[in-house]
């Protein structure tokens, strides 16, 4: 199965609802390997690596996220997995 990797950057209500903890869950559960962050702008920014088909349902469920966030919109680049990539899924500090 093809692998896909993509930045995504999610705009809204989405800090201080569990977007990040719910996010790592989610991504944790289709088997993809990356990370998710807070960023000073108060977006959530994620990078997430794996089977192509599981990395779009990633993109689906963060359309909507958990059920107390907002959200506005989703920007989606393609990306290429990190250099030295996790062996799952991580909180990293905000940035």
């Amino acid at each position: 199965m093809p692998e896909r990797a993509v930045r995504l950057r999610v705009r809204g209500l989405v800090q201080g609802v569990g977007f990040r903890w719910s996010l790592c869950s989610e991504a944790q559960g289709l088997g993809l390997r990356g990370w998710v962050r807070n960023r000073s702008n108060g977006s959530v920014e994620a990078l997430a690596w794996g089977e192509a088909e599981a990395v779009a349902g990633l993109l689906a469920w963060a359309a909507q996220g958990p059920p107390a966030a907002r959200v506005s919109g989703v920007e989606i680049l393609e990306a290429a997995p990190e250099a030295d990539p996790t062996e799952g899924f991580e909180q990293r500090p905000s940035l």
